[in-house]
């Protein structure tokens, strides 16, 4: 690694750091010193301090994180997020690069499971395209976001070009739009840099034949131009449910140019493939309420869930003044997506057709199911912000205006497929006694075709939706000091949008706009503390959720009756109470919450029939009541943590269904904490592990009542250790699930799909810089 003393503009960098004494700066000040030396050496001599410089520019230094405190993040990727982290009045979690690289997750759905307060979604085709998660209570599978640009789109999503993950909790419709109910995500990605050339390779190996190669080599042209590239190769099978695997390929790449000191242009490409023959777990007794822990892996020879990703994206800095810079992104992107799964439920199995009609000589079983689709994205999306500090009134104004285009198109359709393979078995089911496939025999035994019984045969089908939004949208927002102690800011955004979605022969339109914003102010205890109040909305449109076409039930389009109107978008309101403590030289910040989040205008499905376009619209409210708690950074010294612990209440208190008022919400966990501590022990040898713990959760679908069946609280343990081996080299070993336990991560309402969470693996990586 050789570092590099380049130019930088600083108002162009979203993030302004010290690095320490540079290479040039440390030359002249031991120039200086001799000449000095030289001026008084005839006099007595001079006993000099002992000076101490630290290296903190690194391969795995984050921009954005406090130097020397590499779990705690200074400042978010955002440019209209104008100040630090500390004095941001909102509860937003980061997730750093050597944090998530401790923990050894590397897919997105495991790094945010891990995270209070969040909790994984399902839907009646499993997972349906890959990441599904509720925030808070609330669905968030379209609230994912990239550098700040929606990321449309179902998708598997990998952390090996990431260099932070961003939670933000609670509605964020000011930076984000529609939506953003619960919060939101976004990914901030590894950019070229002209401050310094690295190059960092990582090998792992690992039970289950796990291997994961990643490579990330940053490289300095000249004095105006650089560029990075990302690599990932992975593959493993899932902890002990083999021949379910997991198969990443990626690749990501990045060229920053500074044609003047004023200007800046980055531009990066990043292309993704995910190849999974997912297992879509187990499934909860009806009888019990009790997960069933001996159900084979059945999936089939057949099944697979594939995403590919590709998004291209440009980014302009100006600096306009002194006092005022452009922020301009670009991005166009395509996504593929498709999946063939087979799902699992409890049966009862009858060797004879008249047995099955008669209900007689039957034996427990398990029967399978098909679910399947596939899925095409395309959008396209334009950012423009406008940052000034401007004195108005005496009083320094941070002043953000935004313009943003955005143009989404989503096609989604289903695989022609036929099930071949020989029936071993009779079942009653909605649709009368019919020959079926039972994996468990009347001795009680799995069959020995496990994961070719259905003989499956299919083709890519016609298209069954054509889901299409196009939205503009404009928004300003202001911080302000009114003096030494209080500190005022707010924001307004308005967003048009031209929806239109053609399913199933039916084609349905909304033209509309609405106004969302936040409020509040914050007060300075003193240099290293404030308290804050904040209050912000959200809006939702109808048939938001791009993945369900008319399905009612799951953010579809939702109609009452005959009458074609959408409806009026579902709202929400929230109150934050927050406090925000630094300690240890700046290195530990410590967050706390009370927070309110009220949605109303619900659409609900009264007959229960989530699948039905028809529905109630506006009838329904729910709320969320909860406080949340959080610690990063530097402990000490030698001791690291990531700490969050969150206590919530979710209740309908609006249905057009009686009996649902006053129950909790589906998918929903009150308590859920996460404890990630790293011990430096030596000046080589670190250790350390995360505890993470959900407590139970009601299965059911989004903004609506939870239903009887339980998914059982889990309290899961991993643990870590690394060496240096030398300058270069760094061995570090992960092991998940350290006790073997055997927990759910969610499921489905009817109790299929009960997703189980990874068993015990151990990794060994080898991260080597050059």
């Amino acid at each position: 690694m050789s570092n590099k003393n380049v130019k930088s503009v600083s108002s162009l960098r979203q993030v302004n750091r010290s690095y320490g004494l540079s290479p040039s700066t440390l030359a002249l000040a031991i120039s200086g010193a001799l000449m000095a030396d030289m001026a008084i050496s005839a006099e007595a001599p001079i006993v000099l301090d002992k000076l101490d410089v630290e290296e903190t520019i690194t391969p795995d230094t984050n921009p954005y994180a406090v130097p020397g405190s590499s779990y705690l993040a200074e400042k978010l990727s955002d440019p209209r997020r104008t100040r630090s982290l500390a004095e941001t009045p909102q509860t937003i979690t980061v997730l750093t690069s050597a944090e998530i690289a401790d923990s050894g997750r590397s897919d997105l759905r495991e790094i945010l499971d891990g995270q209070p307060g969040i909790t994984l979604g399902t839907g009646e085709n499993g997972n349906a395209f890959g990441d599904r998660y509720v925030i808070r209570g609330h669905e968030a599978r379209s609230d994912m976001f990239v550098d700040g640009l929606r990321d449309p789109g179902m998708t598997i999503r990998e952390s090996f070009a990431v260099e932070q993950v961003e939670i933000s909790k609670g509605p964020s419709s000011s930076f984000a739009g529609r939506g953003t109910t619960g919060g939101a995500v976004n990914s901030a990605t590894k950019r070229a840099s002209t401050e310094y050339d690295f190059g960092k390779l990582s090998a792992g190996i690992g039970t289950d034949n796990y291997y994961r190669g990643t490579l990330d080599i940053n490289k300095v042209i000249d004095y105006d131009t650089a560029v990075r590239a990302n690599i990932l190769l992975a593959d493993e099978d899932v902890p002990d449910r083999s021949p379910a695997e997991r198969e990443r390929k990626g690749a990501a790449f990045s060229v920053t140019h500074m044609p003047t000191d004023k200007l800046e242009i980055t531009a990066d490409y990043y292309h993704f493939e995910g190849d999974d023959k997912p297992d879509l777990g187990t499934y909860i007794d009806r009888t019990t309420g009790i997960p069933v822990k001996s159900t084979p892996v059945y999936l089939q020879k057949e099944d697979f869930l594939t995403s590919q990703v590709d998004t291209a994206t440009v980014r302009v800095g100006y600096e306009i003044s002194p006092r005022t810079r452009l922020v301009n992104l670009t991005r166009y992107g395509t996504t593929d997506n498709g999946y063939l799964l087979t799902g699992a439920s409890g049966t009862t199995g009858y060797a004879t057709e008249d047995d099955a009609i008669n209900g007689v000589n039957g034996y427990a079983s398990t029967g399978l199911s098909t679910h399947q689709g596939w899925q095409e994205v395309e959008s396209f999306a334009n950012q423009l912000n406008i940052l000034s500090n401007q004195q108005i009134g005496g009083l320094n104004h941070e002043l953000v205006f935004g313009f943003e285009y955005s143009d989404q198109r989503v096609l989604n359709g289903v695989y022609d497929n036929s099930t071949n393979g020989d029936t071993n078995c009779y079942t009653a089911g909605r649709r009368g006694v019919g020959a079926s496939h039972c994996i468990i025999d009347e001795s009680g035994n799995t069959v020995s075709d496990l994961n070719s019984v259905l003989g499956r045969e299919y083709g890519k089908g016609d298209s069954d939706s054509d889901w299409n939004v196009k939205t503009v949208s404009l928004s300003a927002m202001d911080t302000v000091d009114l003096n030494d102690k209080w500190t005022a800011f707010g924001g307004l955004r308005y967003d048009f949008y031209d929806y239109k979605t053609i399913a199933r022969s039916v084609t349905y339109e909304d033209r509309d706009g609405f106004l969302n914003g936040h409020v509040g102010a914050s007060f300075k205890i003193n240099e290293k503390a404030n308290v804050y109040a904040s209050y912000s909305t959200a809006t939702n449109i109808n048939g938001g959720e791009s993945d369900v076409g008319t399905s009612c039930g799951y953010g579809g389009i939702c109609v009452d009756g005959d009458d074609p109107d959408l409806g009026t978008p579902e709202k929400t309101d929230s109150w934050e109470l927050g406090t925000k403590w630094r300690f240890n030289d700046d290195k530990l910040l410590a967050t706390a919450a009370l927070f309110r989040i009220t949605k109303n205008d619900v659409m609900e499905s009264p007959s229960g029939d989530s699948y039905s376009t028809l529905g109630s619209l506006n009838t329904g409210q729910n709320q969320v009541d909860g406080v949340e708690v959080g610690l990063a950074g530097n402990l000490t010294n030698k001791l690291s943590a990531q700490v969050g612990f969150t206590v919530m209440d979710a209740e309908v208190t609006k249905s057009i269904v009686p009996e649902n008022v006053g129950k909790t919400l589906g998918n929903f966990a009150d308590k859920s904490a996460s404890l990630h501590l790293r011990y430096q022990a030596t000046p080589k040898f670190a250790f350390g592990g995360t505890a993470t713990y959900e407590s139970v959760r009601y299965v059911g679908q989004p903004d609506s009542a939870a239903g009887d069946l339980a998914v059982p609280s889990y309290t899961v343990l991993d643990a870590f250790a690394s060496y240096q081996v030398s300058r270069d080299m760094l061995v570090r070993m992960n092991v998940g699930n350290v006790l073997n336990e055997d927990y759910y991560l969610a499921a489905y309402r009817s109790g299929s799909f009960t997703y189980i969470g990874d068993k015990r693996n151990v990794q060994l990586t080898m991260d080597y810089s050059f």
